[in-house]
């Protein structure tokens, strides 16, 4: 290729981005917390979302179109997402609706969609599809297969069955929220499904401010595990609870929300230490890849002065694979038309960041990838020792396993503060 000719394809290539980037903007509109309960992880999202667009308009945008995001804060309450998607579609107009971050907020946006035909997708929305069973729902969560409540928790089950002695008795408690029953339905199934007595089985109200009763009407059960579903403020209640009661039992966790995020990591400290507990992603083994850790990069160099998740090892790269999705999807199909997206969305696997995407008939992932972690040497709240992966220790899935399950909580567990 001669110079001229790659100057005049040069040429041309910025002709074309600077056409797209001077037409109307393509507007992805959603409903994102950025205050309230969720906002520590509605705020990362944000930043997620805007490198993943800044990535999307330097390759020309979407069908010849700078994208724009239009957000709303749904103030981490359900009752307001009807309303913001009333607003994004009638009065912004938005090209693109997203379905929100969250079971508690995406479970009130999937009727609205419903009844306008649109073709939506949810990031983190355990199960929300189940009772409605709409064609046109995609999920990006990797507690998938046919049977997501379960999934989100498998990986806490199956270190649970391979302690010896069996372990016999188990607690289940949560909030009495979407994403909790949800969490519990799944628990449930699978402590009966392995032979486990049952002996608590209850939910709080979200409101709950004083987690100390609860733990002790737990501990009077005696319970071998103690199951809890939990968004991060009843999260961060439950874990000072279990502390300051002096819970005692075997093995403590496995489905609560929060203890993925950098700050609330180093808020507790080593009150986490001996809790076992779900993850979704971590920059680990096959998941290390070039281009997660060249997002992670960037998102981090950001991170920092927005005041938000430093490490963004939880959220963001999700955040920023939905996007992908989304960008191939109608970059390939040259349009938004609901049915031509929902039926690229069923039929192709996607490369992203977080790895190979494939949605199943139920629109979840095709496959369930959920990690099993423990808090274990959680010393001080220094950022460090999460930055670096020293806490928490991986022990499911067995190809990533760098450690094994200490027990009991009780003696593992972090000193009283």
């Amino acid at each position: 290729m001669s110079w001229c000719t790659r100057v005049a394809g040069c040429l041309l290539s910025l002709a074309l981005t600077g056409a797209a980037l001077a037409a109307e903007p393509f507007t992805i509109g959603e409903s994102v917390s950025q205050t309230g309960a969720l906002a520590p992880n509605g705020k990362a999202v944000l930043l997620a979302m805007e490198i993943a667009v800044e990535d999307i308009n330097a390759k020309g945008g979407l069908l010849g179109r700078p994208v724009k995001l239009t957000i709303y804060d749904d103030q981490s309450n359900p009752a307001q997402v009807p309303g913001i998607i009333s607003k994004l579609l009638e009065i912004d107009k938005v090209d693109l609706l997203l379905g929100g971050n969250g079971t508690n907020l995406i479970a009130p946006a999937l009727p609205v969609a419903m009844q306008r035909g649109l073709t939506l997708i949810g990031l983190f929305g355990l199960d929300v599809n189940s009772e409605f069973h709409y064609t046109n729902y995609f999920s990006m969560i990797p507690a998938g297969g046919a049977h997501p409540k379960e999934a989100f928790s498998s990986g806490f089950f199956a270190v649970a069955r391979d302690v010896k002695p069996k372990l016999k008795t188990i607690a289940l408690v949560g909030a009495d929220a979407e994403f909790a029953r949800n969490a519990l339905e799944g628990a449930r199934a699978q402590a009966q499904r392995d032979g486990y007595e049952i002996v608590y089985d209850k939910t709080y109200p979200p409101t709950t401010a004083d987690y100390a009763p609860i733990v002790r009407g737990i501990q009077a059960t005696n319970p071998d595990i103690v199951f809890v579903g939990s968004y991060p403020p009843d999260t961060v209640g439950m874990v000072r609870a279990a502390n300051e009661v002096g819970l005692k039992t075997k093995l403590f966790g496995g489905g609560m929300v929060g203890l993925q995020t950098t700050s609330i990591k180093m808020q507790l400290g080593p009150l986490m230490n001996g809790i076992t507990n779900y993850d979704f992603w971590l920059p680990v083994g096959r998941f290390a890849t070039p281009e997660a850790k060249s997002f992670l990069d960037r998102y981090q160099a950001r991170a920092v002065a927005a005041g938000i998740d430093v490490l963004g090892f939880y959220l963001p790269p999700f955040a920023y694979a939905e996007f992908q999705v989304v960008a191939e999807t109608i970059t390939v199909i040259g349009s938004t038309d609901k049915k031509k997206m929902a039926d690229y969305l069923r039929s192709h696997t996607f490369h992203t960041i977080v790895g190979d995407v494939k949605f199943g008939p139920n629109g979840e992932w095709s496959e369930a990838r959920v990690f099993a972690v423990q808090f274990q040497g959680v010393e001080g709240h220094g950022l460090e020792q999460f930055k670096t992966l020293k806490a928490p220790t991986i022990l499911y899935p067995p190809d990533l396993k760098n450690g094994e399950l200490k027990l009991p909580y009780t003696d593992v567990r972090g000193p009283a503060q």
